[in-house]
């Protein structure tokens, strides 16, 4: 890709038209048709939330089987930061596979999974000895974050906190706080899990709360209801995903992480939607400096492919007896040669640099129609986030009461105008915005003003 300079966000090239254009009816006749098909041989506990068919993507369009191209705001859930058919990740992709697809790196290993290895231990923050593991999915990721520290500490209580999403799977749902749709009627779940209350300066009910005192209302809670002697980590995502894109107020990281740090307990970031230049750092770690002893990566790690990675100091890696960590597919070389491109294509467009950009651009827009559609006057009580990780919490006018309905009818609006958002937030009440970070400024633009435009339908 080539750099085009502008005041603003610089273009980038792009393989299909970077403009919104409806040829159909939303869903149209063909994704219809695929609905059809879908429903007579997929469950429908796996659900989709938007109801067309992609065709084609690149940049910040998707383009469906009806031929309507849509403006992208999700970037499917934060994963192709680089774009779905970025031309570096898509050729890394093709050599490797024309070499070999597989060979299980627990059998022969290969140079791709430690060149990963090598840039994680560069990029994640911290000069300590590194070690990384690499896995399949976020959730994967988690698990194996908390076997590690288990291990290390010979302790068993891991600590979650309110709001939290971790993943899908016996343990991680143990540790994600949102019941439905995500635990409803799967328990029992894993034992030693103990969940405290989070830093939610929106939410907080004593708005004058610090972020070290919300922290230490929480490690007060830790001491009395666990010891710090029985604690093995604390897991926290810097910015809390599904679960709201929720900011903590200054200092709550820091402070629980020193304690963590004073106390032998595992400090593990989940980074697996924040990371990788998403908050307009590489790690949303960063942004108050904590180096926590273990990360756990995914989503916009491989530009799409399947990788998730675990990186932390070598230390408790190297208690792990050899063969208690892997797996199967771990490390696959043909996610590993899209990883390394996508990390190259990272720092070759400094995609840190755009979501910084972007950032302006939303939250300037944004913060304008919420002095208009705030308070007594309408859905909008709070725009928050970093980088293009961005959100809008709807509530019921002149009260703070969560309003799932009109974020909905937010979302359908959209999509019937050609905009693809995503919804988030314990009370389903949450606009989340993750445009792919090469997303072009006037398609950025030209959804933000069919979002706005939504926003003020719903105050109606």
């Amino acid at each position: 890709m080539s750099l085009t300079v502008s005041p603003s966000l610089p273009t980038l090239d792009a393989r299909l038209p970077q403009r919104r254009e409806l040829l159909t009816e939303v869903p149209g006749p063909r994704s219809r048709e695929l609905q059809e098909r879908r429903d007579a041989v997929v469950p429908r506990g796996l659900v989709s939330s938007l109801p067309v068919f992609a065709e084609d993507v690149d940049g910040g369009v998707i383009r469906d089987v009806d031929g309507n191209s849509f403006i992208d705001l999700g970037s499917g859930i934060a994963v192709t930061s680089v774009g779905a058919s970025s031309p570096a990740v898509a050729a890394a992709v093709g050599a490797q596979a024309g070499r070999f697809t597989h060979t299980c790196f627990m059998v022969t290993p290969y140079e791709g999974y430690i060149r990963v290895a090598e840039e994680l231990a560069r990029l994640t923050p911290g000069d300590h000895a590194k070690r990384t593991a690499l896995f399949n999915s976020g959730a994967e990721a988690v698990e194996n974050a908390v076997k590690i520290a288990r291990l290390a500490t010979g302790r068993q209580a891991v600590v979650a906190f309110d709001h939290a999403y971790h993943g899908r799977t016996n343990l991680t749902m143990g540790l994600t706080a949102k019941t439905m749709p995500y635990k409803t009627h799967f328990g029992p779940f894993a034992p030693e899990i103990y969940r405290m209350p989070m830093s939610y300066p929106y939410r907080e009910e004593n708005p004058g709360l610090t972020g070290p005192e919300a922290a230490r209302r929480a490690i007060t809670q830790i001491e009395k209801q666990i010891g710090a002697e029985s604690t093995a980590a604390i897991i926290i995502e810097p910015i809390q995903g599904e679960g709201g894109f929720i900011v903590p107020a200054e200092g709550f990281l820091p402070t629980l992480a020193a304690w963590a740090r004073e106390n032998g307990v595992v400090f593990i970031a989940d980074e697996v939607q924040a990371g990788f230049c998403r908050t307009g750092a590489w790690f949303a770690s960063e942004h108050e400096g904590v180096v926590p002893d273990l990360i756990t990566m995914a989503k916009g790690i491989a530009g799409g492919m399947p990788l998730s990675a675990v990186t932390g100091r070598a230390e408790l890696f190297d208690a792990v007896h050899p063969g208690g960590l892997g797996g199967t597919y771990g490390g696959n070389p043909v996610a590993c040669a899209a990883a390394l491109a996508t990390l190259e294509t990272m720092r070759e467009l400094d995609l840190s640099a755009r979501a910084r950009a972007i950032e302006a651009i939303v939250v300037g827009r944004l913060s304008a129609l919420a002095e208009e559609l705030g308070g007594a006057q309408g859905p909008i009580g709070d725009v928050r986030g970093r980088g293009a990780m961005l959100a809008i919490e709807l509530v019921k006018p002149g009260t703070t009461d969560p309003d799932p309905e009109s974020t909905k009818a937010v979302a359908a609006a959209c999509l019937a105008e050609g905009v693809l958002i995503l919804t988030c937030g314990t009370y389903g009440n949450v606009i989340r915005l993750l445009p792919p970070l090469v997303i072009d400024e006037q398609l950025l633009q030209d959804g933000l003003e069919v979002l706005e435009a939504a926003l003020r339908g719903a105050s109606r």
